[in-house]
């Protein structure tokens, strides 16, 4: 009886008596999305890998992305690593060493710095070009969404993302496997203003229980729009990235 008169005070208000659909978790999703990484951007990037003793192993990178399949960043530090750069086309994705030859394909999985982090991370595209929002629920001031991927490429099969609602900004996600094992959780930190009109966590930290005691740190010193001419990502490019900067 308090269920029905509930709702007839809420129609007779004017307010919806249904739950969120997934149609509106897909566009809190896409609007997560331009809140994280502009269509068309560039980035300056550390990658901290830290191991349960406490050493640390840091890299310097410079990413450019454009759309929603071009990604490709550059090793401007360690010096040992330097030079180096990846490319992402859509699902495909390549390593170019300098001195050594053509460069050579790497999976989503696999992770260039060794750590928490893998390929996937990042050279991350959009989520909602990637993954289905299936459900949606409220659990205090954030959103819980659910995703499914949308191919089996895709690094993970599934996500489950605490989202900020008013901010459109991630609070941590939860990556797992068909079965629903836990892989990782990345958590987002310290959001902050970029200038452009972009404001977005500078600090995502990730952690999983298969490398118990290990941490991975990624933090954003620049995040900047900007345009590039499709020629950049290519392959025959690579070995001039660094022109870019």
């Amino acid at each position: 009886m308090k269920k029905i008169i509930g709702t007839l005070i809420a129609l007779s208000l004017g307010l919806s008596v249904f739950p969120a659909t997934a149609a509106s978790g897909t566009q809190l999703l896409k609007e997560i999305d331009r809140n994280l990484q502009p269509v068309s951007y560039e980035a300056y990037r550390k990658l901290i890998n830290i191991e349960p003793s406490g050493k640390r192993k840091e890299f310097l990178l410079y990413t450019a992305k454009k759309g929603g399949d071009k990604v490709l960043s550059l090793f401007l530090e360690p010096a040992r690593d330097k030079g180096r750069a990846t490319l992402r086309l859509g699902d495909n994705m390549w390593l170019y060493i300098p001195n050594v030859g053509k460069p050579v394909r790497i999976t989503s999985m696999q992770s260039v710095t060794g750590g928490i982090f893998n390929n996937s991370d990042i050279m991350r595209l959009d989520y909602s070009l990637e993954y289905n929002v299936t459900s949606q629920k409220k659990q205090g001031s954030l959103t819980v969404l659910h995703l499914k991927a949308k191919s089996r490429s895709v690094a993970y099969d599934k996500l489950v993302m605490w989202a900020d609602p008013k901010r459109k900004l991630p609070t941590k996600i939860e990556c797992r496997t068909s079965s629903g094992t836990l892989v990782k959780t990345l958590y987002f930190k310290d959001v902050k203003s970029f200038g452009g009109g972009i404001t977005r966590p500078a600090k995502i930290e990730t952690d999983s229980p298969l490398h118990k005691g290990y941490r991975s740190v990624m933090i954003f010193g620049k995040v900047k729009k900007r345009t590039f001419k499709d020629e950049v990502f290519t392959l025959g490019f690579l070995p001039r990235v660094g022109t870019l900067r």
